[in-house]
């Protein structure tokens, strides 16, 4: 019963869409709540990003090469033994509330592209909810609407190995 349980909620208001698409942007947006107060959602974020992070969404194929500064100016970024990336700058960081950072992610680094990734936190009931939204604009070639999708299962991937470590 207690697994049955545990897997309800680990599957419990989790959503995922592309809100937005057009030539010259996107916005997706993915939910879902987890089962740890804001507090300790919001560190996990931060401390335990090389634990739940997509270690194949990397530079360096391993996610426990990451790091978040968070305060404002601080860096999301990834240092290896052969290279080290700022994937993005943190540019709002209020602990428990909100950690906004502004950068492009993968393969739009080395586009035209600026983009936008928040961590949303709010209380709901014994847990929190967390809203993780990635926008971003500029020159793709082919399009930069034809990231949606692709961005949408990149950031549903991240919030989803979130909701796994904070379950641990």
């Amino acid at each position: 019963m207690k697994t049955v349980l545990l897997a309800i909620l680990l599957c419990a208001a989790a959503s995922a869409e592309v809100v937005d698409k057009s030539t010259s942007g996107l916005l997706v947006r993915n939910t879902t709540i987890v089962q740890a107060n804001p507090a300790k959602t919001y560190q996990a974020i931060v401390d335990g990003i090389g634990e739940w992070w997509v270690g194949s969404h990397t530079w360096s194929g391993n996610s426990k090469n990451l790091s978040i500064v968070a305060k404002a100016g601080g860096c999301f970024c990834e240092k290896w033994p052969e290279g080290e990336v700022q994937h993005m700058t943190v540019i709002f960081a209020s602990p428990g509330k909100l950690l906004r950072m502004s950068g492009a992610l993968g393969p739009m680094q080395e586009a035209g592209i600026a983009g936008t990734l928040t961590f949303e936190l709010k209380a709901s009931g014994a847990g929190t909810e967390i809203v993780l939204s990635y926008s971003a604009g500029g020159y793709f070639q082919g399009g930069i609407q034809n990231l949606a999708a692709p961005v949408d299962s990149v950031i549903a991937a991240q919030l989803d190995g979130l909701k796994k470590y904070l379950a641990k």
